[in-house]
């Protein structure tokens, strides 16, 4: 049934090596994923993003805890389970002598239900490349190559390891489009992306992972709910006033004004500035996004570990 859990991991973990040496890549994550939602997994390099995919799609086994991609056990039933997925990696390994028809024909045999090639060159915009050798396919065209290899086989769940990068502006949008028909379909997705623009455009729910837990989660706009806005000016002739609620601080020459209530804050410096007739030049005003929530988390790991390396 539409809206049930297609994914779901309860209380996994990846651990490398073991005794003084074990690493956690991954440490007791929970996720759910329902039918024909596409759920983002963000986070910095080394998040433990890959590691958590390569256990969810079987291709690693979790150290603990528990997956299930439409019911099964990802590891121990993937016979029955893999002609159900889709799989993109972040890199393919197709052969380098094949061209790309013949590669995506190659990876067609191994699918139970495949499309046509080549309407699925079509799809990916590689038609007119179809009899290129990957060796001589650029970057971004061996990326497409990978994605029409995900989704000849018409999978019901896939799963997308940074689809975009190396794209150009025009083959990114066409992507994207091609993954909200996908999605608009009944295919449950689940995407990495280090592009935030990428996963506010096509994300229903998504999860921010930092040194291997996830530490913010849910739809776009409720990841940023408790973030605040951000003012900033430069530096005006008179010390800006006391406002309610906002923080102020300086960065060069300009005044940064950090506020959970931008409406209001950015009213009383607007009133402020009249009535002591002083010109806030340089006035910028931005609501929280998936971005700054993301920079916040990236500096916060930053500031960590410079804690940690001072306290050896």
């Amino acid at each position: 049934m539409k809206g049930d859990p297609a994914i779901t991991v309860d209380g996994m973990s990846r651990r490398y090596s073991s005794g003084k040496d074990a690493f956690y890549a991954v440490r007791d994550l929970n996720l759910s994923v329902n039918e024909g939602q596409l759920f983002g997994l963000l986070g910095t390099n080394g998040a433990g993003k890959t590691s958590s995919l390569e256990v969810i799609q079987g291709l690693s086994r979790a150290t603990e805890g528990t997956v299930r991609v439409l019911g099964m056990d990802p590891v121990r039933e993937r016979r029955d389970l893999r002609p159900s997925l889709g799989i993109m990696l972040q890199k393919g390994g197709l052969p380098q002598d094949l061209t790309a028809r013949e590669s995506l024909s190659m990876w067609a045999g191994t699918c139970s239900n495949s499309l046509p090639v080549d309407e699925v060159l079509e799809r990916v915009g590689m038609r007119d490349r179809g009899d290129i050798r990957v060796k001589f396919l650029s970057g971004g065209e061996a990326r497409r190559l990978d994605l029409a290899c995900a989704i000849i086989g018409q999978p019901l769940v896939l799963f997308l390891d940074e689809p975009t990068t190396g794209l150009d502006p025009e083959s990114r949008r066409n992507t994207w489009q091609l993954i909200a028909d996908l999605k608009a379909s009944g295919v449950t997705i689940m995407l990495t992306t280090h592009y935030l623009d990428e996963a506010e455009s096509l994300c229903d729910q998504l999860a921010i992972m930092h040194r291997g837990s996830v530490v913010r989660r849910g739809t776009v706009a409720e990841v940023v709910a408790d973030h605040p806005a951000q003012i900033k000016v430069n530096r005006p002739s008179l010390a800006l006033p006391t406002l309610p609620g906002a923080d102020i601080h300086t960065e060069g020459d300009s005044v940064v004004i950090t506020t959970a209530t931008v409406q209001e804050t950015l009213t009383e410096l607007l009133v402020w500035a009249q009535r002591n007739n002083v010109t806030l030049s340089g006035l910028d005003a931005r609501a929280a996004s998936l971005e700054t929530v993301f920079l916040s988390i990236a500096d916060q790991f930053d500031q960590q570990v410079k804690f940690e390396g001072a306290s050896v």
